[in-house]
């Protein structure tokens, strides 16, 4: 028996993460009703997985230009990253 192929949409890396974030939260609204047939449900999964890497990736991005911004005494602006607080 052939196996089946599933491919799920490719992602756009420039769409917002809060969309990605929308997609992927009905996505799993979806699987946990179990509604759908099994062919939509793998493809539905891997999509889902596909948006779960990319919204931690935006997030790991985001994280990195995150800093704290520090006004020394002498009215200086300094930044550091979140890590170093």
């Amino acid at each position: 028996m052939p196996k089946a192929e599933v491919a799920a949409a490719e992602i756009d890396k420039n769409m917002p993460f809060e969309q990605a974030l929308k997609e992927l939260e009905a996505i799993v609204r979806k699987l946990e009703s179990g509604s759908g047939d099994l062919d939509a449900s793998i493809h539905d999964y891997m999509r889902g997985t596909e948006l779960k890497t990319f919204c931690q990736e935006k997030l790991a991005a985001a994280r990195m230009k995150v800093e704290i911004i520090l006004k020394a005494q002498d009215g200086e602006i300094t930044t550091k990253s979140m890590d170093a607080a």
